[in-house]
């Protein structure tokens, strides 16, 4: 099963290095979004690093949504989810395979862009550090909740903002612990509860997105 695992994760990503404008347009967009912000409120010290956790993790949420509708409506459209559908190996593991594949591409990408644009709010290395540890964990969460968003409206007109109503309230969770640990090392505190409520919040993710998602399909694909 995690030879099967790892060949939808190789696949999704050698598909994706064939359409790089779509791996592009997130990361592209989250930029955007980050470096408008200084422009907008001007180069007041203080404000801009009470406003950084926010504004960065915002900006990475929203991103998570925008890349949500390729996680599955590619290969729903050409047939490969069928296929997987019937294959011999579970469809619940070629979900995580999709998944991470999914992470890899935008979450990881997302991490390593931001300690440059944290720059820009004038973040301590400590901010910095902590902000790019709870992304890392924050937006694989944020690609196993997003999964089952995109699987329940996969063939729906008008799916992807659906997919995005029907997630949003349960990314807030992921939203409020990740700034929180940035807030609190920038006041002086420890952020270590913070980043464990993050990897609580995963792990539960990790066990009921992929079981749910491949349920989904099934429906879809019905």
């Amino acid at each position: 099963m995690i030879g099967a695992m790892a060949c939808v994760v190789r696949r999704d990503l050698a598909l994706a290095l064939r359409r790089k404008g779509d791996a592009a347009n997130t990361l592209v967009f989250f930029v955007i979004v980050v470096s408008l912000f200084p422009l907008g409120v001007g180069p007041e010290r203080a404000l801009l690093q009470s406003m950084a956790p926010g504004i960065l993790w915002v900006a990475a949420l929203l991103s998570a949504l925008l890349s949500l509708a390729r996680l599955f409506e590619p290969d729903y459209a050409d047939g490969t989810l069928e296929q997987m559908a019937l294959s011999v190996e579970p469809l619940t593991v070629l979900m995580i395979g999709k998944i991470l594949a999914h992470w890899l591409l935008t979450g990881v990408p997302l991490t390593l862009l931001a300690p440059v644009l944290a720059l820009q709010f004038d973040l301590h290395a400590d901010a910095i550090a902590v902000l790019c540890a709870g992304l890392l964990i924050g937006t694989a969460a944020l690609s196993f909740v997003g999964a089952v968003g995109a699987a329940l409206t996969l063939g729906l007109r008008g799916g992807g903002v659906l997919s995005a109503l029907l997630v949003l309230p349960l990314f807030i969770p992921v939203l409020i612990f990740g700034s929180g640990a940035v807030v609190a090392v920038e006041s002086g505190l420890d952020a270590t509860a913070h980043l464990q409520l993050l990897a609580a919040f995963l792990l539960v993710s990790v066990v009921i997105a992929p079981w749910a998602a491949a349920s989904a399909v099934r429906l879809a694909l019905d």
